[in-house]
C-alpha cells in the first residue's frame, strides 16, 4: 500500500451516497469530499462518511486522484469530461452516456489523458453472473426480465437506458458474435419517455435473445435465464443464486433422460463494494477495468439501436409483444 488514494463522489443522490459509504469502508483510500449542487444533500452525506461537501465539482479538481460520477446520466458527458481533462480518473454509473457519439468522446479523452474510465454495470460484480465463468457457452436463446416499481429517479432517460442496458451488458459479454438484427417495443406509461419496452436480437453466431425492461410494475423481478445445449441456467440478480440443470445422460426406453440439478446461494455479497474496490485497483496498477469504456460504449450502441427500432405507442394500445406489468 502507497500514499492513499483521494477520492470523491459527484453526485451523492440514491446511488450516490452508497458510492460514498463504499469509498470511506475502503483501506488505502481517503474519501476528500462529496460533490452535489444540493447544498443541504451534500453536507448530510459528507457529515455521515466524514468528508468535505461541495456543491460545484470545479471545487475538488487538483484535491483528488480518482472520482465516482452518480448524476444524471444527461449530466454524464459534460462533467466526466471536466473531471478527465482534470487527469483525473473516473468511474461513471450506466450507461456511459446517453449517445454513442458522447461515449466514443470520452473513450479518446480517456486514452489521450492516460486515465482510467470504468462503467458501473454493476450486475458484472454479481458473484452468481461471476460463477457463471464455465459454464456459459454458446448460448442459443437467452430470456431476460427487470422489472422493478415506478420511482422518478432515472427517468430523465427511456427504460432501456434505465434498465435494460444491464441485461444488455449481460449478454454482449457471454454471446460469441454481432448483432445482425434488432427489434423493439415500448410504451410510455407514468412519464414522458418509455417505461415498459421488449427487445429481441439475433446474433451472427445464432443465438436470440429476447429482454423486457420495466419499471412501472407491480412486483420486482431480476432475472435471466441461458438455454444451451443440455444446458439450462437460471440466474435470479436479486437473490443472487443460480440454478443449473444439466443433461447426464440420454433419455432410456420409456423415460425421460436423467438431469442434474445444482444450485448456488451468494447471500454475503456486495457488488457496488467489488466494483468500487476494483476500480481503485485498476487506478492504483493502471489496468484495464472489468467494464472500461470501450466495452460500455459497445453495450450502448446496441441500446441505440434497439431505440431507434422501437415503435413506440399510447399506453393504452396494447400489443401481444409487450410485457404484463404485473408479472412477478
Amino acid at each position: 500500500m502507497t500514499t492513499p488514494l483521494r477520492a470523491a463522489v459527484v453526485g451523492v443522490g440514491y446511488l450516490g451516497a452508497f458510492h460514498a459509504q463504499k469509498y470511506a469502508e475502503l483501506p488505502g483510500v481517503e474519501l476528500v469530499g462529496v460533490v452535489d449542487r444540493d447544498v443541504a444533500r451534500a453536507e448530510k452525506v459528507a457529515a455521515e462518511v466524514g468528508c468535505a461537501p461541495f456543491t460545484d465539482v470545479r471545487d475538488v479538481l487538483g484535491r483528488i486522484d480518482c472520482a465516482s460520477l452518480a448524476v444524471p446520466t444527461t449530466e454524464h458527458h459534460r462533467i466526466a469530461t471536466v473531471l478527465l481533462e482534470a487527469d483525473i480518473d473516473v468511474l461513471v454509473e450506466k450507461p456511459i452516456t446517453t449517445s454513442g457519439e458522447e461515449g466514443r468522446a470520452l473513450v479518446e479523452l480517456a486514452a489521450r489523458r492516460g486515465r482510467i474510465l470504468q462503467v458501473g454495470h454493476l450486475e458484472r460484480f454479481n458473484p452468481a453472473i461471476q460463477s457463471l465463468a464455465g459454464v456459459i457457452a454458446q448460448p442459443r436463446f437467452i430470456e431476460c426480465h427487470r422489472l422493478a416499481p415506478f420511482v422518478e429517479r432515472g427517468t430523465e432517460v427511456d427504460v432501456v437506458l434505465d434498465l435494460m442496458i444491464h441485461d444488455l451488458d449481460i449478454i454482449l459479454s457471454v454471446v460469441d458474435g454481432d448483432v445482425v438484427s434488432a427489434e423493439a417495443v415500448g410504451v410510455p406509461v407514468l412519464s414522458e419517455n418509455v417505461d415498459i419496452a421488449n427487445a429481441r436480437l439475433r446474433f451472427s453466431c445464432g443465438t436470440i435473445a429476447n429482454v423486457t425492461a420495466s419499471r412501472v410494475a407491480l412486483k420486482r423481478e431480476r432475472k435471466i435465464r441461458f438455454f444451451q445445449s443440455d444446458t439450462y441456467v437460471s440466474v435470479d440478480y436479486g437473490a443472487r443464486n443460480i440454478r443449473i440443470l444439466r443433461r447426464s445422460g440420454p433419455a432410456q426406453a420409456g423415460s425421460l433422460p436423467k438431469i442434474d440439478m445444482e444450485e448456488k446461494a451468494f447471500d454475503d455479497a456486495d457488488p457496488l463494494f467489488d466494483e468500487i474496490e476494483a476500480f481503485v485497483r485498476s487506478v492504483r496498477t493502471r489496468e484495464k477495468p472489468l467494464v472500461d469504456g470501450e466495452t460500455a460504449v459497445r453495450v450502448l450502441e446496441v441500446a441505440e439501436r434497439l431505440r431507434a427500432a422501437m415503435s413506440t405507442m399510447d399506453a393504452g394500445a396494447g400489443s401481444a409483444d409487450v410485457p404484463d406489468p404485473e408479472r412477478g
